[in-house]
């Protein structure tokens, strides 16, 4: 019976999925060179795993994409060292496509939920290639444990097109022009009669999509931010973040970032700057105290460009049924590119766009940025939420650089 004609499966038949991957005989744990402490693939995978302990979001990625290998071979009675060359790229179109939707795909849910599922939706190119990516360095770690006798990565033909995680351009970003419709329709005014609760979603969603867009944090970053990561030096605003892989980093905050956040904290009762002392959240839930956990904004975000894609729909003009459609496929990471696109657009030369970046391979550039600091916030003014940036500084508006 093929995947189309199976009767829709419930959560209970995932768990019991789940479960039965650590019950698959396995091959490796019969092997006299054995070097982890694992009974089945789970535990096995969970060893490699440890090795990322200090680097939680990584360790999460990882687990991520392991789980689904993990439950796609156990569909099929198989464990890690079955994994054959020929599997994979069955595994890719997997990714692409996991089917039956029923049983694969669902919204964010606690993994203890029977409604858990391991995909959101089909993986795009990119993502599927970052899967291979870490799934190619699980199964390079699991050889060397003497768990698994060979890894079927390195068998791949293709595999530098491939397994190579860089991409000659970034295609998930908005163009300016639906990026300023979206602005306009995020700043619409609450109606006449409005609740106080509706209001304070309203200025929230602005500083969200404002702040994704000026600094081009990741979304658990955004989560992260306390108020007095916000600090003044030397008369210069920047933000102090620690992203991916545990790395601290100081970013400039352009003029229209500190009016958001001024805004914002109005909202909350605030005054407009932060004090150094206020280790308070940045974004909060309704009662205006708790923060907001990564998966909560996420799928804010996601709401949010699905309503706006719907009153774009609406609206006559030049915009069209595409420009909507790219509204319902953004995720929040595409604010992320979005937000580097256009600073490149902008004239931010590429070394700081580097540092704004904070790209793991472009690490040389920060030996740049300790004398030049006032010469980066000039440029990173030229970034702003308008079709032109703040007031006084057009030069080099069409620049040509390159995206990232």
């Amino acid at each position: 019976m093929d995947s189309e004609t199976r009767p829709a499966v419930t959560g209970k038949r995932l768990e019991a999925t789940s479960a039965a991957l650590e019950r698959l005989p396995t091959v490796a744990g019969e092997r006299q060179d054995l070097h982890i402490a694992a009974g089945n693939d789970a535990e096995a995978v969970a060893r490699w795993l440890d090795e990322y302990r200090a680097s939680p979001r990584t360790r999460r990625a990882y687990h991520r994409e392991a789980q689904r290998l993990l439950l796609w071979l156990a569909e099929q009675g198989r464990g890690l060292d079955a994994l054959r060359r020929e599997d994979l790229d069955a595994f890719e179109a997997f990714l692409a496509d996991p089917r039956p939707a029923a049983r694969w795909i669902g919204p964010v849910r606690p993994r203890h939920d029977p409604r858990w599922r391991p995909f959101r939706g089909p993986l795009s190119p990119a993502s599927r290639r970052q899967s291979l990516v870490i799934l190619q360095g699980m199964f390079a770690w699991l050889v060397e444990a003497g768990w698994v006798a060979h890894n079927p990565f390195r068998l791949m033909r293709d595999k530098r097109r491939r397994l190579d995680n860089r991409q000659g351009g970034i295609e998930r970003y908005l163009e300016r022009p639906l990026w300023e419709w979206l602005w306009a329709w995020l700043n619409r005014p609450a109606e006449e009669g409005a609740a106080s609760r509706h209001r304070f979603e309203l200025a929230r969603r602005r500083l969200i999509f404002g702040f994704a867009y000026l600094l081009a944090p990741r979304i658990s970053e955004m989560s992260a931010t306390r108020m007095n990561d916000f600090q003044r030096r030397e008369g210069r605003w920047w933000w102090h973040v620690v992203g991916k892989g545990d790395k601290a980093a100081r970013i400039p905050v352009p003029p229209d970032m500190m009016a958001l956040l001024g805004e914002w904290r109005s909202t909350l009762g605030l005054a407009a700057e932060p004090s150094p002392d206020d280790e308070s959240p940045l974004l909060r839930a309704l009662d205006g105290r708790r923060g907001l956990g990564d998966n909560w904004l996420y799928r804010l975000i996601r709401e949010s460009f699905q309503e706006a894609a719907e009153a774009l729909e609406k609206e006559a003009g030049e915009m069209t049924h595409g420009e909507a459609g790219r509204l319902r496929q953004a995720t929040p990471h595409w604010l992320r590119h979005t937000a580097l696109t256009h600073q490149a657009q902008a004239g931010v030369e590429l070394r700081y766009l580097a540092a704004t970046a904070r790209h793991s391979r472009l690490d040389t550039t920060a030996r740049y940025l300790h004398a030049e600091d006032a010469e980066w916030h000039r440029q990173q003014a030229r970034h702003g939420l308008g079709a032109r940036g703040p007031a006084g500084d057009d030069d080099d508006r069409d620049g040509g650089h390159e995206s990232l």
